[in-house]
């Protein structure tokens, strides 16, 4: 055999010898990242509460309303209890009223994965589990407000909270950027160039004070306050409003974050707080005041308007058709300091208005 022919030979087997070994650290490498995101029965047990194991390795439910981030208000983001993989942040958060912790999208879709769930005989569920940890996480369902339409309803059990003044501490600095809502600095030079992350909306649809109650708690939202918009009369009073001859609607005008909560995301909450498809009435209420309307502000609210409200129609979801106006805004009159935050001044006071899945 020439001398050639043996280097060519003995370079091959080298070359051959690093490929294994390669593959043979690839493989040491993920099974130790595998340990560390999935450890032993033995060691879950130690870590996690019984209900924590129950929900995360057996596909547990937690009670509703009775569990530690179902009425959570703090900024930060979610974890799975046990890899600690960021799932969900608090500014996707929402109040589904179903009393568990829901949001309408993850944090990192890489880090959630879904199965079909058939455990209930009547009824075929998506499951979310996590990707690294393998652990249940609840369900997702298609009802959510956003654009997306998604609702991921957690348990809290399965999820730890790091609240934003701790993300950098716990490693997780890399999402402190998301809660900077301080508007962006002027330009050098130019003092006047300064981002505003702030737009308002007016809508009505029924009584102001259910619509105010349920705004308030929509994470993005910055001030609700109620009046009244859409009439032929200035400086209108509540006596002369809530007899319908001035043409007004009792309305809510919503400041709100866009880089946290869009138009229209606003719009899927606001068509699921109230009955788009009873024309001038909302429970007991009747009249033109309490109509279902989107006073629109520029070309851009109007177009979202009307894509959401199509949207809305075609889903199904109500079984009339929707008569909300889309109409452009007018003059916004702020009623009486009696009618302002009246379900806080008043608990339990009367609204017919909440959120239908």
């Amino acid at each position: 055999m020439s001398m050639e022919k043996k280097i060519l030979i003995l370079l091959a087997l080298v070359f051959v010898l690093g490929v294994l070994t390669l593959s043979h650290e690839g493989k040491a490498e993920s099974g130790d990242m595998e340990k560390q995101a999935k450890p032993s029965v033995e060691e879950l047990k130690k870590k996690l509460t019984p209900e924590q194991f129950q929900v995360t390795q057996h596909e547990g439910t937690e009670r509703a309303f009775a569990n530690a981030y179902w009425d959570n208000h703090r900024d930060g983001i979610y974890v799975d209890v046990v890899s600690g993989e960021p799932l969900f942040s608090s500014l996707d958060k929402y109040d589904s009223g179903t009393g568990w912790p829901s949001f309408t999208k993850p944090l990192e879709n890489g880090n959630i994965q879904t199965k079909e769930d058939k455990k209930l005989f009547f009824q075929s569920r998506t499951e979310v589990r996590s990707a690294g940890a393998d652990s249940h996480l609840g369900h997702v369902f298609d009802d959510g407000p956003g654009p997306d339409g998604k609702r991921f309803c957690m348990n809290s059990a399965a999820m730890r909270f790091i609240p934003v003044e701790d993300l950098e501490k716990e490693g997780y600095g890399k999402y402190l950027s998301l809660f900077k809502k301080d508007a962006a600095k002027p330009a050098e030079g130019n003092a006047s160039a300064v981002v505003s992350h702030e737009e308002t909306a007016l809508l009505a649809g029924g009584c102001f004070w259910g619509m105010e109650e349920i705004i308030r708690n929509i994470p993005g939202v910055k001030s609700v306050v109620v009046g009244y918009t859409g009439g032929t009369v200035d400086s209108p009073i509540y006596s002369l409003v809530s007899t319908g001859i001035t043409g007004h609607a009792e309305s809510v005008k919503v400041t709100f974050d866009p880089t946290i909560l869009t138009y229209e995301d606003l719009l899927g909450w606001f068509f699921r707080m109230h009955d788009p498809t009873t024309k001038n009435q909302q429970g007991n209420d009747k009249g033109t005041q309490y109509r279902s309307a989107i006073f629109f502000q520029n070309e851009a609210q109007k177009e979202i308007a009307e894509k959401v409200k199509e949207k809305v129609d075609a889903s199904g979801k109500w079984k009339k058709p929707i008569v909300t106006e889309i109409v452009p805004a007018k003059q916004f009159y702020e009623a009486e300091d009696y009618h302002q935050d009246y379900l806080q001044k008043h608990p339990g006071g009367y609204t017919c208005h909440f959120l239908r899945d």
